[in-house]
């Protein structure tokens, strides 16, 4: 038992060691660093020993970039893998109601590789400069009409620098004769808009879509909820993400991203303001009537003020049990002018008045109770009521809050299919940012499915595979740091062994019972000990008892 502790505190003493290892490591470098390998000859040739034939980490596999593919029928699809923006029309248009220097939309757009990317050759839509108005489009390949098939439209952003203040959401731009992308500006008519965006600490992910009022033929900006989901991290993480909007004939939606559903709903009841106006609204002429009575209670009229209720007694008294401490100084101010302030030679009475010393607490008051003329102290008045006030009863002429009555809605209308928007021809982006390289890549409005989760496959998915290929896993993380610091297979070797050893240290082996020999030899007779005693003194008495017998009966016999 003895051998098994010493083993255990050796072990122990092993994990010791290499940890103030790694701790002088850290804190002496140059001439001072404590040779590590000198203290640790042994347990490190141990370690080598042990460490695995190939002590670097596998290769990276390589993922290889291909760019996507449209795999059914498409209205839009945009990789951006050609390096150009050709198809893209920059806008030319200035603000309106904006300064001159700033109402240009003179952001400057690229298509270049991303940051620090793991696919060479897959290139975005890069939003390159700050705190400039950016506008650019392109033309579908046909308007998109709603009609019996779903609208989908998915398209990756990554905020390589993350996000200051600024969008990078997508608008459809409604089919219209006026419709002209050279002259694409904040006031040009969209069907739906689709995206994040940021400012402060508000974090939104946008779907609005401008509703044709069938009666006034006005169109008014409809707002889905916000999401219940944390989108912080998709505004901060410097990763690629997916975004998606699935709009569905029965007027349903989803938004994902990353493939992931963050918001649901109906257009018919998840918009703000709702789609349909209420069919019936209060009267705009209605008054209330002069003798409506709301209050539901009342003062009692027939209550009278107690003779015994004083309404002049104060609601605080002197404390007369109070008793003044002992050593309280009454002649001691408890502020006193300092007597080390001098007055400021550029001090002049005329300009600034007598001088006057700065006052400080007044030092003999430091060992003293208190100081100047004492006061008892003030207690609640036990005889304190207050101003009197009747009592409140129920109203019996209380007849409730008064509404204005409900009349027809003259600007009533129902439309049931909202998802029949306005046609749209072109995918735009018209953004202010003040940060700088957003990129924006594989663009696609589709009706299927299927055909938007395959194009994510190809370009977002094959993003996040080769991210995930070039982060090294936990092992490798070990061993490369093994690599830059050798103690370290000690720590390892240590944090492996030690907890082996103490399992079967302490469930493997049983404890074993002593023998009878093991016993002090004393007087007193052991319990196992007297027992066994007891059952050989019985069988030989028993084998006696049979060898009598058998001489008697041959005695007999004879």
């Amino acid at each position: 038992m003895e051998l098994k502790w010493l083993l255990y505190v050796t072990l122990l003493a092993l994990g010791t060691l290499a940890v103030q290892a790694h701790d002088m490591d850290d804190d002496n470098d140059g001439d001072d660093v404590v040779d590590i390998e000198d203290d640790l000859d042994d347990g490190i040739e141990e370690a080598e020993e042990s460490k695995p034939e190939m002590s670097t980490p596998p290769p990276t596999p390589k993922v290889t970039y291909r760019p996507p593919v449209p795999t059914g029928e498409v209205y839009f699809a945009e990789s951006f893998d050609k390096g150009t923006l050709d198809g893209w029309i920059l806008s030319r248009a200035k603000k309106d109601d904006t300064d001159d220097e700033i109402a240009k939309y003179d952001g400057k757009w690229e298509v270049q590789d991303m940051k620090d990317t793991k696919l060479p050759g897959d290139k975005g839509l890069v939003l390159v400069t700050r705190a400039k108005h950016h506008a650019i489009s392109s033309k579908l390949a046909k308007p998109f009409v709603f009609d019996t098939r779903p609208l989908i439209i998915q398209y990756e952003v990554n905020f390589q620098n993350g996000i200051e203040c600024g969008g990078a959401y997508v608008k459809l731009l409604s089919k219209t004769p006026e419709l002209n992308l050279d002259q694409f500006h904040d006031k040009t008519p969209y069907t739906i808009m689709f995206g994040p965006d940021k400012c402060g600490e508000d974090y939104k992910l946008h779907f609005i879509f401008r509703h044709k009022n069938p009666k006034t033929g006005r169109y008014e900006e409809k707002h889905a909820k916000r999401p219940d989901a944390d989108l912080k991290t998709y505004f901060t993480d410097k990763k690629t993400h997916l975004y998606t909007l699935v709009l569905n004939p029965d007027n349903s939606f989803e938004i994902l991203v990353d493939q992931t559903v963050v918001n649901s709903g109906n257009l018919l009841n998840d918009m703000s303001p709702p789609v349909n106006p209420p069919r019936e609204i209060e009267d705009p002429n209605d008054q209330k009537p002069e003798d409506w009575d709301e209050r539901p209670k009342i003062p009692d009229p027939d209550a009278v003020k107690p003779d015994d209720w004083d309404e002049d007694a104060p609601a605080k008294i002197a404390d007369e049990n109070a008793v003044k401490p002992e050593g309280w100084l009454d002649d001691e101010p408890e502020y006193v002018a300092d007597p080390d302030a001098e007055k400021p030679e550029d001090w002049d009475e005329d300009m600034d008045g007598e001088w006057e010393a700065p006052q400080i607490a007044n030092p003999k008051c430091e060992a003293a109770p208190g100081c100047g003329t004492w006061q008892r102290p003030m207690i609640d008045n036990p005889n304190y009521k207050g101003k009197w006030k009747p009592p409140m009863i129920d109203n019996v002429n209380y007849q409730g809050i008064w509404k204005p009555r409900k009349i027809p809605n003259p600007d009533f209308f129902e439309d049931l299919e909202p998802f029949k928007m306005t046609p749209f021809s072109a995918v735009g982006l018209e953004l202010w940012s003040m940060t700088s390289d957003i990129f924006f890549d594989n663009f696609i409005i589709c009706t299927e499915r299927a055909v938007a989760d395959d194009w994510a496959s190809d370009g977002w998915g094959l993003k996040k595979a080769a991210d995930g290929a070039a982060e090294p896993g936990v092992v490798g993380q070990m061993m490369a740091a093994a690599e830059e610091r050798p103690w370290l297979w000690v720590v390892y070797i240590l944090t492996v062994a030690l907890p082996v050893f103490l399992v079967v240290l302490f469930c493997c082996s049983g404890k074993k019972q002593p023998s009878a020999a093991e016993y002090k030899k004393t007087d007193a007779p052991q319990p196992d000990v007297m027992d066994e005693e007891k059952e050989e003194e019985k069988d030989k008495g028993d084998k006696e008892e049979e060898e009598e017998e058998e001489a008697n009966e041959e005695k007999l016999g004879r």
